[in-house]
């Protein structure tokens, strides 16, 4: 399983490695580049799901096991 996750601002472009917390979902993030507070899109459960290369260790553990996508309880 990944941690790490690179997010990409919808707005500005900036790119941000971050790590991702394995006990919650992450639904506010704030662009170091330009200060956009970032919110998941519509369907997804964090803002790794959205803007992030990797998901969030739970969709990941989902996949691992072969299950449908479930985050964080939805």
């Amino acid at each position: 399983m990944k941690l790490t996750s690179v997010l990409t601002c919808p707005h500005c472009g900036h790119r941000a490695s971050e790590t991702m917390p394995t006990d919650a979902c992450q639904f506010f993030y704030e662009c170091t580049g330009c200060g956009t507070l970032l919110r998941p899109k519509a369907g997804d459960c964090c803002v790794y799901c959205s803007y992030g290369d990797v998901p969030c260790p739970p969709i990941q553990e989902a996949q691992e096991r072969g299950e449908p996508s479930s985050c964080c309880g939805t």
